[in-house]
């Protein structure tokens, strides 16, 4: 009896896990307590109980994914098995594919030799604030 109310219900960072988004739980484990994962639109606990129908937002930068639970497992299996637990919204995808091609479509960085200059660390700086 106590088989059906776990087949019910899936720890988050397990099925994070299983579904293969992380390597380990340890990792999935710390992207839900850093606030990288977020179940129906807030942000929750990694042993919260996830059930299917549940939307999980859950961001590996630069990509962020937006998945519908299909199924529930606390197994890791193989790829194509993980990839039934979940169905990724086409809003979602299509946000993914347009941010691959733009990063396919910008220069390579040109590798830096030696120290910076004064200009290019104030470059360095306008860019991680947000400027362009």
């Amino acid at each position: 009896m106590e088989d059906s109310h776990e087949d019910d219900r899936t720890r988050l960072d397990k099925w994070l896990w299983a579904a293969r988004f992380y390597k380990t739980r340890a990792l999935a484990t710390e992207a839900v307590t850093g606030g990288k994962v977020h179940l129906n639109g807030a942000r929750t606990k990694p042993a919260r109980a996830l059930r299917v129908g549940d939307e999980l937002t859950i961001t590996q930068p630069p990509y962020e994914h937006v998945v519908i639970v299909k199924g529930l497992s606390a197994r890791r299996g193989p790829a194509p098995e993980a990839a039934l637990l979940y169905e990724e919204t086409e809003e979602s995808r299509q946000r993914r594919e347009a941010l691959r091609e733009q990063m396919r479509l910008q220069p390579a960085p040109i590798p830096h030799r030696g120290p910076m200059t004064k200009k290019q660390r104030r470059e360095v700086i306008r860019l991680k604030r947000g400027g362009f």
